[in-house]
């Protein structure tokens, strides 16, 4: 079955961890997410990342590699529970684009043998979630 949502986000709390050269830098970033549609949850996030380019007057400017951990809590066409995801991916010309893995074994409640891929891109105008998952 495939999944859809938009996502806003509802916080970002960014830091450094290392500055590497004046454009170059490792950070740090926990997020949380809110998704609207086929997926309806609370996402929290884990993110480090890796700035080839970080442009300090406009981050929209900045090149960024990024993994991180995501945990949705909610409903998923309609079935509550919980499952954790690996994304994977990276942020170019204002737009971030992700690969998705939901963790075999993450699983809560109706959603406990849930797995399956997805991704998502999120730009300046729209942030879309895409999922296809076996429950």
């Amino acid at each position: 079955m495939k999944a859809t949502a938009t996502f806003s986000v509802k916080k970002w709390e960014e830091s450094t961890l290392q500055q590497i050269s004046p454009t170059m830098k490792t950070t740090r970033a926990s997020v949380e997410y809110e998704l609207k549609g086929d997926i309806e949850c609370k996402a929290t996030v884990e993110y480090l990342m890796f700035y080839s380019h970080a442009d300090q007057k406009d981050q929209h400017n900045s090149t960024a590699a990024y993994i991180g951990l995501i945990r949705l809590d909610g409903k998923l066409n309609g079935r509550s529970g919980s499952f954790v995801m690996k994304d994977d991916g990276a942020f170019k010309g204002g737009a971030a684009e992700s690969t998705l893995t939901i963790f075999e074994g993450s699983g809560t409640d109706e959603l406990k043998d849930i797995r399956g891929r997805g991704s998502y891109r999120a730009d300046g105008d729209e942030a879309r979630m895409e999922v296809g998952v076996e429950v």
